[in-house]
């Protein structure tokens, strides 16, 4: 794959700028973008996460102003991905999202991060299990929102009502799920059992999800649903040290992983999509099949939220 174009869906940041923080400047938002087009990234999400609303909101406020106003920005930047607040409270599956900003489903809160978005969200990450009567997943799916499964616990039988509702992905599987599941009846078996109807995300740093269990994920998926994200949050495309991220001081390891304080949990990573090509290389996937995962699958979602909003 010479001609890199990647394509990815979950940025929370890059080259030390966090996209959460709501005080993005023109130049930071620039140095980004400059950035991610030399590590081979055309396209990307720009990635806000569980906090208060408000917050959430002037995050993505801020970050739909300052594209508007750069060219390169509006170039690069398609759209939004929201992850939150509508996901699960419980310890581990709700990850490192903060339980006192995790909340129920409701279209009001929805509808005002859409339009503090500007039109521009592409991906909304939910749990099933807070969308009482999957009412929220099946008015964003209608109006050609992607709506994604993601920090969950549900049964089989609502992933598969939230499917016929319109949900057509699951966001970072083998993340957002504790660190001990039931060996058999658990989130990924259930969600891999579902890989014919839906497109699957995987953070493919090697370090979300190590080998062999990714290579072993990725091979039972279609190669038509499979979409790797880097996740990576503001120390990617910079160097190693202390960063804050979505609220949290955290340091990167040495393996470029980046931990909450107390190393209960990752708070994203620092890889970047040519780091995923490699690990994908490593894994024994043919180039074909990376491609696909890196450039291809994610450039089509893009397209299919890229509707008008509610």
């Amino acid at each position: 794959m010479s001609d890199d174009r990647f394509v990815d869906l979950q940025v929370n940041g890059y080259v030390g700028v966090d996209f959460n923080c709501g005080q993005v400047t023109p130049r930071q938002l620039h140095d980004v973008c400059l950035a991610l087009r030399r590590d081979g990234v055309e396209r990307i999400l720009a990635t806000v996460v569980t906090n208060a609303p408000q917050r959430m909101c002037a995050a993505l406020r801020n970050l739909a102003g300052l594209r508007e106003k750069d060219e390169l920005a509006r170039e690069l930047i398609a759209g939004f991905h929201v992850e939150g607040p509508f996901i699960s409270p419980l310890d581990g599956f709700r990850g490192a999202h903060p339980l006192e900003h995790v909340r129920p489903a409701d279209l009001d809160q929805a509808q005002r991060l859409l339009d503090a978005a500007g039109g521009l969200v592409r991906v909304l990450s939910l749990a099933p299990e807070q969308d009482d009567g999957l009412r929220v997943t099946r008015r964003l799916s209608e109006h050609g929102l992607v709506v994604s499964m993601a920090h969950t616990d549900a049964p089989l039988e609502l992933l598969e009502e939230a499917i016929q509702a319109g949900a057509r992905m699951f966001t970072h599987l083998g993340n957002g799920c504790p660190l001990h599941l039931h060996r058999h009846d658990n989130i990924i078996q259930r969600v891999l059992s579902l890989a014919e109807r839906l497109t699957i995300t995987f953070i493919g740093d090697l370090v979300h999800v190590p080998e062999p269990a990714l290579g072993n994920y990725i091979r039972l998926v279609p190669p038509q649903n499979l979409v790797v994200v880097t996740d990576c949050s503001s120390p990617a495309g910079g160097p190693r040290g202390r960063y804050r991220f979505a609220g949290w001081e955290a340091e990167v390891d040495e393996s470029g992983a980046m931990w909450s304080p107390d190393h209960a949990h990752l708070l994203g990573s620092a890889a970047t999509m040519r780091t995923c090509q490699q690990n994908l290389r490593r894994l024994g996937l043919s180039e074909g099949l990376i491609r696909q995962a890196l450039c291809d699958n994610p450039a089509r979602l893009i397209l299919r939220g890229a509707a008008s909003h509610p």
